[in-house]
């Protein structure tokens, strides 16, 4: 029996039919509808409300009318401005039709009415007693979106009708502020010409709101010629045109709209808008092909029920609109993180590997040059900024470089790196497509990224690897000195932590740097509050970005802790929760970086799973020596994962925190295992790479297991509900995330455990707000009440729901447990 058949099914197709994009069980996957009255029009996360239909790379999108007031016009667009996503405009373009002989206008909204998204394309239709009226938008490249407009005269006499299309720029920015009060500088001009309209946007450089060049635009442009009259006040137009349809025929007629975040572009794309105009059948078929390409291959399993079609279809949809073309500094497409949310149009090494890995399946180009997209920014020997750093591929890259690499952006990030499971998703790229090349391509860089760690951030020597923070200006000042802040209300405490090199701020903060400063600043205890951008550097390095190993808790969680632990003694269990770092510094004595003074128990699995695939890799290639070298290697490093990172007393792994001291020999576990700081699901990653004792992973199963530990209203939650620093709301310390679902579904399902993983896997799919039904896939969810939390049409989500559709619930798979 499949796993998911008790769901209900939210569509009546048979169930052993083929899949196919214009089918009704494949429409409203995602609710697609809006009408945006202002540019930001947010929810509480800081996600554009709405989910608009991006495909093919573009960098603009469109809605579907959320009522009878937006018939006849695909809503929107957004435009992702450089590095962010905006409306500009509720309706940009609505049609409505008038009879030239009876005057009597076609009022869409009292026509029988067809409105729906399916997968690459929005469709409205309109049926009146005279006419029946189709509107279809299809993406036809990565700039251009086509809008087919199809009237069928279904009278016996000639049907002379005026058409008319209007539309306006919206004037609202968001909720307090008008887009004159809020940009005063930003110009917005609107020109005609015989067969369209232009959209020309000034150059504006909000880092944390909007960036377009001088010569970003919008055009719209028709295969059929108009007279179009411009009101500059309030930005709308009007454009007309009368056409005479004959008896039962059809008047097919097609329009572009494109948007180019500069002229170079815009003047590439017209040849090829005006092909499309010319002959718009062979583009609307190329992109329906394509869809159904990604159909086959990604969801068309004969053995599966609708309802999980319907999620694989959501997962597929999601990833391919959040899929960016090649831009600015973007050198090859990639998928971002999130369309919708407000800081996720870049491209994230983590997220990378994740989406790569589960695009493999259905769209093998596109999941390579995502791989590409970081790899273009791996650090060289050369390299003008940081040398030290040779072999990192650094945490994110947008279309803006920052201030020290000679751009304006605000989001690009080289303070660390990601977990190393860009072979793992170079390996599955290679078990879909078989392309040899790209092993080759990529093998040598994979390897000088697996060296970095071991030499930037291995700070005792021991094999056993930290996460940590590169040298960079938020983390150390020009001296190399470690940076910090610290807060002190009790001037009394203040004056003993002898803070006469720091620097005063707001709130009693104090600006410092100076490790033995910080030494002395932690011993002590008294503070009360600190912030380390080593400490954010190393945890975004983990991907978990405030989880509580990493010694984040909150003020009041750690009153509760002081109680339960050392009678209220605040400064006693402060210290529990205190993060060190260690300087990392080559042979010369140069700074490399800081290490976190505490080994991971899931970065040392990845890379032991690395080894192995780089030695699937060489031996490929014909390199046998270097595939052994690499199989041994791992073999140790899995016995030392099992030897120092597992506690036997609550039956769970657990990062380990270490000493400054230099450890030459590789065989002792040094410092203790960071217990204090609860369970994570860190703990289940021996299991996930399957190198965990086998008496070990039935322990970890017996946690994961436990109502009291992980197995919640939604389950594996990325802190255990007996965690000290546990909160159902916060990022990473109680929210559910479907990356470590997945890591943990297939962790129980490699030792045995597959009706447990499946129990698990149905209330995660029946629990989780949405996720069985139209809405968006989220960033995660509550793990208590599964109400959705964080970025909107998430990716990685999507990804992972992916993975388990095909690795987990297939017939194959069944066969063979």
């Amino acid at each position: 029996m499949s796993l998911l058949c008790t769901l209900p099914a939210m569509a009546s197709a048979d169930r052993q039919e083929k899949i196919t994009a214009e089918h009704p069980s494949a429409h409203n996957v995602i609710d697609r509808t809006g009408m945006p009255k202002q540019h930001k029009d947010y929810d509480s996360y800081q996600n554009q409300k709405f989910n608009p239909f991006f495909d093919l790379g573009a960098w603009h999108g469109f809605l579907l009318p959320a009522n009878k007031a937006g018939y006849g016009g695909f809503t929107g667009p957004m435009i992702i401005a450089q590095e962010y996503g905006l409306f500009i405009a509720e309706l940009l373009e609505q049609l409505q039709i008038v009879n030239l002989e009876t005057q009597q206008s076609f009022d869409l909204s009292t026509a029988q009415s067809s409105i729906y998204s399916q997968p690459g394309a929005l469709v409205q239709h309109y049926v009146f007693a005279e006419l029946d009226l189709t509107l279809t938008l299809h993406f036809i490249s990565n700039r251009t979106a086509l809008i087919s407009t199809k009237i069928s005269n279904k009278t016996s006499e000639n049907l002379p009708l005026q058409l008319s299309w209007h539309g306006a720029l919206l004037s609202q920015w968001d909720d307090k502020q008008s887009v004159k009060n809020a940009l005063p500088t930003w110009s917005r001009k609107l020109t005609s010409h015989q067969y369209g309209l232009n959209i020309n946007f000034g150059e504006i450089r909000s880092t944390w709101d909007i960036l377009t060049s001088d010569s970003a635009q919008y055009q719209i442009h028709r295969n059929l010629a108009t007279n179009t009259k411009i009101d500059p006040k309030q930005l709308s137009y009007t454009s007309r045109a009368q056409v005479n349809i004959a008896k039962n025929s059809t008047l097919a007629l097609h329009s572009t709209q494109s948007y180019f975040h500069n002229q170079a572009e815009a003047n590439i794309e017209q040849p090829f808008i005006v092909q499309a105009l010319t002959a718009p059948k062979q583009f609307i078929q190329a992109t329906q092909a394509r869809w159904q390409s990604y159909l086959d291959h990604g969801v068309n399993l004969a053995d599966k029920s609708d309802q999980q079609k319907l999620v694989a279809i959501k997962s597929i949809e999601t990833l391919i609109g959040n899929w960016r073309s090649a831009a600015g500094s973007l050198l090859h497409d990639s998928v971002t993180p999130s369309v919708t949310a407000r800081w996720f149009n870049g491209t994230w090494a983590w997220d990378t590997w994740k989406h790569a890995y589960a695009m493999a399946s259905f769209n093998p180009e596109l999941a390579k040059n995502n791989i590409r997209a970081m790899f273009d920014y791996q650090i060289q020997p050369n390299d003008s900024l940081r040398p030290e750093d040779y072999g990192m591929v650094t945490d994110a890259v947008f279309y803006n470089k920052d201030l020290p690499r000679n751009g304006d952006g605000g989001n690009w990030n080289e303070r660390n790196s990601k977990p190393p499971l860009a072979s793992w998703a170079v390996w599955q790229v290679y078990l879909k497509t078989q392309d040899i090349d790209f092993i080759k391509e990529m093998l040598p860089k994979l390897e000088q990224y697996h060296q970095w760690w071991y030499r930037n951030r291995d700070h005792n020597q021991n094999g056993l690897v930290e996460y940590g923070a590169t040298k960079h200006r938020f983390h150390n000042d020009e001296h190399g000195n470690i940076s910090f802040k610290v807060q002190y209300s009790n001037d009394q405490a203040r004056q003993a932590a002898n803070l006469s090199s720091c620097t005063a701020a707001k709130d009693h903060w104090y600006q410092c740097a100076g490790m033995a400063l910080y030494q002395q600043v932690l011993s002590r205890g008294d503070y009360d509050d600190i912030d380390i951008g080593a400490q954010h550097g190393a945890a975004w390095e983990s991907g978990m970005d405030n989880a509580a190993r990493f010694g984040f808790i909150n003020q009041e969680q750690l009153k509760t802790y002081a109680k339960q632990h050392y009678q209220g003694n605040i400064e006693q269990a402060r210290k529990d929760w205190q993060v060190m770092f260690f300087e990392n510094r080559n042979a010369q004595g140069e700074l490399l970086g800081f290490s976190i003074n505490q080994e991971s128990v899931e970065l040392n699995t990845y890379l032991a799973h690395e080894k192995n695939l780089l030695a699937n890799m060489a031996e490929l290639l014909g390199n046998s020596q270097l595939a052994t070298q690499y199989r041994q290697a791992a073999t140790r490093l899995a016995a030392r994962i099992n030897q120092c990172f597992f506690d036997p007393e609550s039956g769970f792994y657990y990062d380990r925190a270490i000493t400054n001291a230099n450890q030459s020999s590789s065989q002792v576990c040094t410092g203790k295992l960071l217990t204090e700081r609860g369970r994570g699901p860190e703990g289940w990653s021996p299991l996930w790479a399957n190198i965990a004792d086998k008496d070990k992973a039935a322990q970890v199963k017996a946690v994961m297991l436990s109502p009291d530990e992980f197995n919640s209203t939604v389950p594996l939650g990325t802190a255990a509900l007996s965690n000290p620093a546990y909160d159902q709301d916060i990022y990473w310390r109680g929210r559910v995330w479907l990356d470590q679902v997945y890591f943990g579904l297939i962790a129980l399902d490699n030792y045995g455990y597959a009706s447990d993983a499946k129990a698990l896997a149905n209330k995660l799919l029946v629990n989780a707000q949405g996720l069985s039904e139209n809405g968006a896939i989220r960033e995660n969810y509550n793990p208590e009440t599964g109400a959705v939390q964080g970025a909107s049409n998430f990716s990685w989500s999507a990804a992972h729901l992916l993975m388990l559709y095909h690795e987990f619930f297939s017939a194959e798979r069944a066969k063979n447990h």
